[in-house]
C-alpha cells in the first residue's frame, strides 16, 4: 500500500513616535476617543487600508536600513491615539510599540509582532513594477514587502485601531500593542532580541500573534480544493555551524599528498551527508497528521489519523518531499565549501564548510552537534557554533488565547478549518517561544499559493481585496479576548470596566 503525502507539500513551502511619559496615576488611564491629525491618507479605514500598504511600501527598508520607515509607521500610530513607547531609535536597532494604554499600566499584553525590514529587492529589471513603488493595479498591490511583512503589520494595526475606537472612554482589562522590529530577516541582535533583552517587563506578553502562514488550498488530497486555516504552535529553530580543517602540506598540485585540507573535508562531508537523516515522530507532527487526517476522505484519511500504524509505508513518502521531510527531522544543509584559493595548481592547507541545520522543537543541541562529530570520522576538524536558536517548547494548542484564535478565523471564514502546525523556518516568534511565551503565527487572510512565489523573489505582491478580512480577524481575536469564555467557559463578566463620565 503506497501513501500519499502530496496533500502537505504546499502546504508546508508555506513555512514560514516620540515616547510618551506619564506621570503615576492610582488607576488605568481610560482610552481617549480619537482626535488624531489627519495625515495624508486619512484616518484608518477599510476604505484606505491597501493605500496605507502602498504608502509603507514606498520605504526601503532593507534590513539595517529600517528608521526612515519606522518613524513613518510610529507617527501613524501616534496620529490614531496609540500610545508610543520606543525600544532603539537607530537603524539595525530600531523598534517601538503602539498601545492601546501605554506600557506603564502593566496590563497583560495583547502583542502584535511584526517587522519592518524587508530583503533586498534582487534584479531590478526583472520586476514588472518598481519594487518600492507600492503600485495599485486593478488587482494586486505590489512591491518589496506588501507580503513579508507589511501587509500583515497594517491589518495588525488597523484592527487595533478599530478596537481602539469601538471601545473609547471604557477601560479594558487587556493591553494591545503593535509591535514593530527591526533586523528579522538576517536575525541579528538588534530586533526581537533587543525588545526581550531590554523592554520584556515592560511589555508583559500574555500572548504574541506573529507572521505565519495564510489559508491556503491543495493541501488535501482528497479534496483540493478546499482551503485550510494553519495555526503555527512551534518551529525549528537553527543552528549555524561551520566545520574547519587545516592540513599543512607542499602547497604545489604537481604531488598529490597523501592527506590535504579539501581532499580529507569532501570525504568527511559525504559521510555525514550521505547518511540519511532519522524520522522523528513527535506528539505535535503527530497530531498535525491526525488533525488533517480528520478533513481528508478514504484510505488516505484513515492512514493519517494513524499514523503509527501506518508508519512503515509513511516514512518513505515523507522523504520524498523535503517541505513535509523537515517537519519530521533534525536538517543538515551544506551551503558553503570555501579553501579561499583560485590558483589551480595551489593546494590550499585550510578548508571551511558551513552547515545550516534546523532542529526540532526539543531536540539537544549538545547531542545534535555531539553528532555530527562521529559522523564526519575526522577528529581534526574542528565545529564552531556560528549562530544557535534557544531551545523552546510548543505553544500549548488548548490555551484560551489558542482558542480565541481559532473562533476569530471561523467567524471570518465559516467554511475554512482550522489545523495546527508547525513550522520549518525560523522567525522572530521564535524568541518569544523561547521565554515561555505563548506564541502562535498565522496571516489570517487567504492566498492563493502562486502569490508565495515571490516572497524574497522579484515581484511580490498581494491580490487586492483581501485584506480587510484580515483585519476583520484580528478583531475577532481580540474581541473575543476581551469578552468571551474564560478557561472554565464562564463569561468573563468581569472583564469590562465602564470609565465613562456622566
Amino acid at each position: 500500500m503506497r501513501i500519499k503525502h502530496t496533500f502537505l507539500l504546499n502546504f508546508l513551502f508555506i513555512v514560514f513616535t516620540a515616547p510618551f511619559i506619564y506621570s503615576q496615576y492610582d488607576t488605568i488611564p481610560k482610552i481617549d476617543s480619537l482626535s488624531a491629525q489627519e495625515n495624508s491618507l486619512g484616518k484608518l479605514s477599510d476604505d484606505n487600508i491597501e493605500q496605507y500598504l502602498s504608502k509603507y511600501v514606498q520605504f526601503a527598508s532593507v534590513s539595517g536600513h529600517e528608521k526612515e520607515a519606522g518613524e513613518w509607521l510610529k507617527n501613524v500610530c501616534k496620529e490614531n491615539g496609540l500610545h508610543i513607547t520606543q525600544m532603539g531609535e537607530k537603524d539595525g536597532e530600531y523598534n517601538f510599540t503602539a498601545s492601546i494604554y501605554p506600557l506603564l499600566s502593566n496590563l497583560p499584553n495583547i502583542v502584535f509582532l511584526n517587522h519592518i525590514d524587508v530583503v533586498p529587492a534582487g534584479d531590478l529589471s526583472k520586476w514588472e513594477y518598481p519594487p518600492y513603488s507600492g503600485k495599485i493595479t486593478d488587482t494586486e498591490i505590489w512591491g518589496r514587502g506588501s507580503w513579508d511583512n507589511k501587509g500583515n503589520a497594517i491589518m495588525q494595526l488597523f484592527s487595533i485601531v478599530e478596537i481602539l475606537n469601538r471601545y473609547k472612554g471604557t477601560q479594558l482589562p487587556f493591553n494591545v500593542s503593535f509591535l514593530a522590529v527591526s533586523c528579522e530577516e538576517t536575525q541579528c541582535r538588534g530586533g526581537a532580541e533587543y525588545v526581550i533583552a531590554n523592554y520584556l517587563d515592560e511589555l508583559n506578553p500574555a500572548v504574541v500573534l506573529g507572521e505565519g502562514p495564510p489559508a491556503i488550498t491543495g493541501a488535501l488530497q482528497t479534496d483540493v480544493d478546499k482551503p485550510i486555516f494553519p495555526i503555527s504552535v512551534a518551529h525549528k529553530r537553527a543552528l549555524w555551524l561551520k566545520l574547519s580543517l587545516t592540513i599543512n602540506t607542499s602547497a604545489h598540485g604537481s604531488v598529490t599528498p597523501l592527506r590535504y585540507a579539501n581532499k580529507e573535508m569532501v570525504q568527511a562531508l559525504d559521510n555525514l551527508l550521505s547518511k540519511k537523516q532519522k524520522v522523528v515522530y513527535s506528539d505535535l507532527n503527530i497530531k498535525m497528521l491526525k488533525d488533517m487526517g480528520k478533513l481528508e476522505k478514504g484510505l488516505t484519511g484513515f492512514a493519517m489519523r494513524h499514523p503509527k500504524l501506518f508508519r512503515m509505508f509513511i516514512t518513505p513518502q515523507l522523504r520524498k518531499q523535503p517541505e513535509l521531510f523537515s517537519i519530521f527531522s533534525n536538517t543538515i544543509t551544506l551551503t558553503s565549501l570555501e579553501s579561499n584559493n583560485d590558483v589551480v595548481n595551489v593546494i590550499p592547507s585550510e578548508a571551511t564548510a558551513l552547515l545550516d541545520c534546523r532542529l526540532l522543537p526539543g531536540a539537544s543541541k549538545e547531542e545534535f552537534i555531539e553528532d555530527i562529530k562521529k559522523r564526519l570520522k575526522n577528529e581534526d576538524i574542528e565545529i564552531s557554533v556560528i549562530y544557535s536558536m534557544p531551545k523552546m517548547q510548543s505553544s500549548d494548542d488548548n490555551s484560551i488565547y489558542f482558542k480565541n484564535l481559532k473562533k476569530a478565523i471561523e467567524k471570518t471564514y465559516p467554511d475554512i478549518d482550522v489545523v495546527t502546525i508547525s513550522l520549518p523556518n525560523t522567525s522572530d516568534a521564535g524568541v518569544f517561544r523561547a521565554k515561555g511565551i505563548l506564541t502562535y503565527t498565522t496571516v489570517p487572510i487567504v492566498l492563493d499559493m502562486s502569490y508565495l512565489d515571490n516572497i524574497h523573489s522579484e515581484n511580490e505582491r498581494i491580490p487586492r481585496g483581501i485584506m480587510v478580512k484580515g483585519k476583520e480577524t484580528y478583531t475577532n481575536f481580540i474581541e473575543e479576548c476581551i469578552n468571551g469564555d474564560d478557561d472554565s467557559g464562564k463569561k468573563k463578566k468581569f472583564l469590562i470596566f465602564n470609565t465613562k463620565k456622566d
